[in-house]
C-alpha cells in the first residue's frame, strides 16, 4: 500500500513542478500557492521575485480554527474570502492563481471562489 501512495506523491510533484514554470509571482501581482492536507488547506500569497510571503492563512491557524465550522468546502469558502479580505488590506488586487499540483475542484476551487468573491482578480 505504501508504494501506492509513494506514487501519487511523485505524481504530483511532477504536476507542481511543471505548474512553476510557468507561474511567477510579483509584488504587483503575487502567486496564491494552495497546500491541502488530509485535514487542512493552507493558503500563501507569495512574491517570488523578493522571495517573501506576503500573506498567509490555513484552516490550522489559532484565530482561523474557532472561527470556521462546518464541512471541509465550506471552510475553504470561507478561508478563500479572509484571505482575499487580508490582501486587500494590504493593497493586493490581483494574483496568479497556483493549484500546487491538484485537480480544480473540491477545496481547492471553494477556496478560489472564495477569494474572487471575497475581492481577488486572477
Amino acid at each position: 500500500m505504501a508504494d501506492k501512495n509513494i506514487l501519487k506523491c511523485n505524481a504530483r510533484d511532477k504536476r507542481r513542478k511543471s505548474i512553476r514554470k510557468k507561474i511567477f509571482g510579483t509584488a504587483e501581482a503575487p502567486r496564491l500557492s494552495v497546500f491541502r492536507s488530509l485535514k487542512n488547506i493552507y493558503a500563501q500569497l507569495i512574491d517570488d521575485a523578493n522571495g517573501i510571503t506576503l500573506v498567509a492563512l490555513s484552516t490550522n491557524g489559532k484565530e482561523v480554527k474557532s472561527s470556521f465550522t462546518g464541512k471541509p468546502v465550506d471552510k475553504s469558502f470561507e478561508l478563500g474570502k479572509k484571505l482575499a479580505e487580508l490582501a486587500l488590506a494590504k493593497e493586493i488586487t490581483c494574483c496568479i492563481f497556483d493549484r500546487g499540483g491538484y485537480r480544480y475542484h473540491g477545496r481547492v476551487k471553494a477556496l478560489a471562489d472564495g477569494a474572487r468573491e471575497g475581492g481577488l482578480q486572477f
